[in-house]
């Protein structure tokens, strides 16, 4: 299941906020504590250069938030060594023999000391460490309280935020739900996200695709229906008269009754075949030798043709190896030579050929027919046209299935009147070439 698109954008954002919030923290922190560290630091050194033999306290009352931790410790050491001043007498820190700065540890306090000495004298000032943390601590607190404030706001923030940028998604999930399964209009593209909009372009073009298909399968059954309709009503027709015992012979009525049922099998086969072919399923492809497969849909008319008094023949000369689905590509020319066949006068004639080139095979039935009527050449390839005379059979399937087999696999397939001044039709098949080196798959 897909995580919500808000909520994972909240919880980085918010954590990324988080995460840089406790950083600046630390950052302001270790800022604020060093800066306060050395400004103390400086203030021993001052107070230490300054310092002097003892004054008396002015008689004045100490200060209301007089804090005794937060006195200096200063002692002055003469030339011999004896202490001269002494502004803490209870705290004995021990001179310190390198100058500078220290940190001392002394009945288990820890002080940082800074000393300096001259000929005479050696002053050396201390302060509790305790106080200067708590100054350090404070200033800090101080420096990193508004962030600390910020971190949650920012949060309130940004989830406000999201759900103002996200609101044309809801508006866009709330437009796909309420469609119906039967809607064909496009998703409206006015206020969706230039993120998203390509993702909706894409979905109307499936919703466009969708209605096609759909509206092609309405009119397929209606097509369907009205074909059927004929050879069912004539199959009744004769039902009735067996039923009735018509002074009719029984064999003719069996024999029109036959040729009824046939005309209705081929219709419902030729239009399982043309549904299985619109299946979006890829065919099964393999490698065979296109001039056998050609030689023996001929081979298949031969008895058809003589009968008909129909010169067939075929040129097709050397192996041309071919890739594809062998059984789909056999309807496509046995229904091309069916149908030069059909629309053959007696003493017609329909050559069938083969010709190579180094990247294609080009298959051309030629017949000696009606050919096609002006017009008609853009309508063959449509689903039970007859561009035919009427007094022939067929169902107007055989060439919008052949166009379905040539589309899987890739084939060019035209069929139009002859060009060289003789009545007919020329079908032409053009299928890419295979190489003879090439290893089937």
């Amino acid at each position: 299941m897909t995580g919500s698109l808000r909520r994972a954008a909240l919880l980085w954002m918010t954590g990324l906020l988080t995460a840089v919030g406790l950083v600046t923290v630390v950052i302001a922190y270790w800022y604020a504590r060093g800066e306060a560290a050395e400004f103390l630091d400086s203030q021993l050194r001052q107070i230490a250069l300054n310092a002097g033999a003892g004054v008396a306290s002015a008689n004045a009352p100490g200060a209301a938030d007089r804090d005794p931790e937060d006195q200096f410790a200063i002692t002055i050491w003469d030339g011999a060594g004896r202490i001269v001043h002494q502004s803490l007498p209870g705290v004995a820190i021990a001179r310190q023999e390198i100058p500078g700065f220290a940190d001392v540890n002394t009945s288990g306090e820890v002080w940082r000391v800074y000393s300096t000495r001259d000929g005479d004298r050696t002053v050396q000032v201390a302060q509790r460490d305790t106080v200067r943390a708590e100054i350090a601590n404070g200033a800090a607190l101080g420096a990193t309280a508004p962030i600390i404030i910020v971190i949650p706001l920012s949060w309130l923030v940004v989830g406000w935020a999201l759900g103002r940028a996200l609101r044309p998604l809801d508006a866009l999930k709330d437009e796909i739900a309420a469609r119906s399964a039967s809607a064909t209009a496009p998703i409206p593209l006015a206020g969706v996200p230039s993120e998203v909009a390509p993702l909706v372009e894409s979905m109307n073009g499936l919703i466009a695709r969708l209605g096609a298909a759909v509206e092609a399968q309405k009119q397929f059954v209606a097509d369907a229906a009205h074909e059927l309709r004929t050879p069912l009503a004539a199959m009744q027709i004769e039902v009735d008269n067996l039923a009735s015992g018509g002074a009719q012979p029984q064999p003719d009525r069996i024999i029109a009754l036959t040729a009824s049922v046939k005309r209705a099998s081929s219709l419902v086969d030729q239009l399982l075949k043309l549904a299985r072919l619109d299946d979006a399923a890829p065919a099964q492809h393999e490698t065979f030798d296109l001039a056998a497969l050609l030689l023996d849909c001929v081979g298949e008319f031969a008895l058809l043709a003589d009968r008909k008094r129909i010169d067939l023949g075929a040129d097709v000369g050397q192996p041309a190896p071919c890739r594809g689905n062998e059984s789909e590509v056999r309807f496509l020319l046995t229904n091309l030579i069916d149908n030069a066949l059909r629309y053959t006068p007696s003493g017609g004639k329909i050559d069938v050929s083969l010709g190579r080139t180094d990247n294609t095979l080009v298959v051309e039935v030629v017949d000696t027919g009606p050919g096609l009527p002006k017009g008609a050449e853009k309508r063959v390839f449509e689903r039970f046209f007859r561009g035919a005379p009427q007094d022939i059979e067929g169902t107007g399937l055989g060439l919008a299935i052949a166009r379905r087999v040539a589309e899987r696999h890739g084939f060019s397939l035209t069929v139009e009147n002859r060009a060289d001044g003789c009545s007919g039709v020329v079908a032409r098949v053009v299928a890419p070439a295979k190489s003879q080196s090439a290893a089937p798959s």
